[in-house]
């Protein structure tokens, strides 16, 4: 891992949620790995009034709580602590960006950081705008060493406001300066993709159309909005899920061999998928697309009156809670092939994983004797809760007559390497304190996706039409099975009869 130079983080966001669970539990994983240089320190940056020395405690606590490694080094963390501080102001507020600026250049001095700054706006997205102008009209700020952004997701809500954004960070920051954070990026398995396609001689000559039967993507929670209908309302499935974090694993899995495992060549080929989506027409988008919402009901240990009657969401809502989708990539490698996306709220299990189904071997050994059709094989990337990849062949079953039982071979992060995987944050920001965009999203990238989205948001809004209605615990409206089924395929995770359990008995 190359080493981190002097830096000061300016932590935008620093009394909310993301940052007590992730980004501070992280920094210390830094800390405790030795990623983190000894000219180190934070500034956290919100609304709330306290002290330095509060936010070290509400630091530590974060710490104590959602940290990865336990028990806690308290000499590590301690040291961590000596670096934080915490500054209280209005984000758009320039008297208040002067005020950190001036902070700034004690900090420099205590701690020999050298001017280099690190600004995260761990924000909502209305705030992105007002931290960037006040950024940008302050040199002082930047300070005299070099400037980094990082932006949580979302970026814009659509094609046209992702283009706004873009072109308010350039008028301050050059786009190499510019990190847009995926945190499904910084996932091993996720960046485990590419290892094992490209460097896998059994996988890359089958990649393709001639032996891939289809690709499936699905993105589950076990729970609903909870207290933040407010926000998903603005947002829904669509733009909080598949835009982002399932367009990139899509991208990962259909992009082209890169030239060279650098950021530039990397993010051309992502790009290059989104641009060859098959753009769906807004008249059509309810042919190719599902929507839902959770209806009233109970499941997983949770109750729910159901989403139009969740915490700030209007009741006339039509933001969806669930969606799936079929696309097409329109290129030589995926011709004819189609991808199945889908994610929701309320769904029997929370997993992000990536099915890739090869086609149906030849039956002519088998087509007399067996009962039913041998299963396809399948490779099972697993993002989320178990890291791993599995892949699902045909095997017989021990004894005296022919019968043929689907079997998993897995690989396991923590089991085969006796670790547990870092967190994404941790990878992620290490990154962009040395300047490495290649986990990170490129503007053109996330505009490139949203002209995907577009059309599809747009054919809803003229429909008329409202979300589907689905029980909590299950897999979505009975048209998201229909959507797959009706191609004479089925969802990997779809509820009733696992397929993955017969056994299929052959007669000699």
């Amino acid at each position: 891992m190359p080493s981190v130079p002097p830096c000061a983080v300016v932590l935008f966001g620093a009394s909310g949620d993301l940052a007590k669970r992730k980004i501070i539990p992280a920094l210390y994983e830094m800390a405790l790995e030795k990623l983190l240089p000894e000219q180190f320190a934070l500034v956290g940056y919100a609304r709330t009034e306290m002290d330095d020395e509060q936010y070290r405690k509400d630091c530590r606590s974060a710490v104590e709580k959602f940290a990865r490694t336990k028990p806690i080094n308290q000499e590590v963390l301690k040291r961590l602590e000596s670096a934080l501080y915490y500054h209280a102001g209005d984000y758009g507020d320039q008297a208040s960006h002067q005020a950190l600026a001036k902070k700034l250049d004690e900090i420099d001095g205590k701690h020999g950081t050298g001017g280099n700054r690190l600004f995260y706006l761990s924000t909502p997205p209305n705030t992105f705008e007002p931290i960037i102008k006040c950024l940008g009209d302050s040199k002082k700020i930047m300070g005299n060493g070099w400037q980094r952004i990082i932006i949580e997701k979302p970026f814009g809500r659509d094609l046209a406001s992702a283009r706004n954004l873009n072109a308010l960070l350039h008028n301050s920051f050059a786009e190499e300066r510019v990190f847009r954070i995926d945190h499904y990026l910084g996932k091993e398995t996720v960046q485990n993709l590419m290892v094992m396609r490209f460097a896998n001689a059994i996988f890359e000559p089958i990649w393709n159309y001639k032996y891939i039967d289809h690709v499936q993507i699905t993105v589950s929670e076990t729970l609903g909005v909870g207290t933040r209908g407010g926000y998903y309302d603005k947002s829904g499935a669509t733009r909080d899920m598949v835009q982002n974090h399932m367009f990139q694993l899509m991208a990962l899995c259909a992009m082209e061999p890169p030239t060279a495992l650098d950021a530039i060549s990397i993010r051309d080929e992502k790009v290059k998928v989104f641009r060859s989506v098959r753009p769906l027409r807004p008249s059509a988008a309810d042919d190719f697309t599902v929507r839902g919402q959770y209806s009233a009901g109970e499941a997983n240990g949770e109750k729910t009156p159901g989403y139009l009657k969740e915490k700030d969401v209007p009741p006339d809502s039509t933001t969806e809670t669930f969606v799936a989708m079929k696309l097409y990539i329109d290129n030589w490698r995926w011709s004819g092939t189609p991808f199945y996306l889908r994610t929701g709220k309320f769904l029997p299990e929370k997993l992000s994983e990536i099915v890739v189904r090869f086609r149906s071997p030849p039956m002519t050994l088998f087509q007399k004797q067996c009962e039913s059709p041998v299963f396809p094989n399948d490779l099972v990337i697993r993002v989320q809760p178990e890291e791993g990849i599995g892949l699902r062949m045909n095997g017989k079953v021990p004894g005296g007559s022919l019968q043929i039982k689907p079997v998993r071979l897995d690989f396991e992060y923590k089991t085969t390497f006796n670790v547990e995987p870092p967190e994404a944050y941790e990878r992620l920001i290490h990154d962009a304190m040395v300047g490495d965009q290649t986990l990170f999203i490129r503007g053109d990238e996330a505009e490139a996706a949203w002209a995907v989205i577009d059309p599809i948001e747009i054919g809803w809004r003229d429909s008329g039409k409202k979300p589907e209605a689905y029980a909590p615990g299950t897999w979505g409206p009975k048209r998201a099975q229909q959507l797959i089924e009706n191609d004479g395929r089925r969802w990997a995770h779809a509820g009733g009869a696992d397929e993955e359990d017969p056994i299929i008995a052959c007669s000699l």
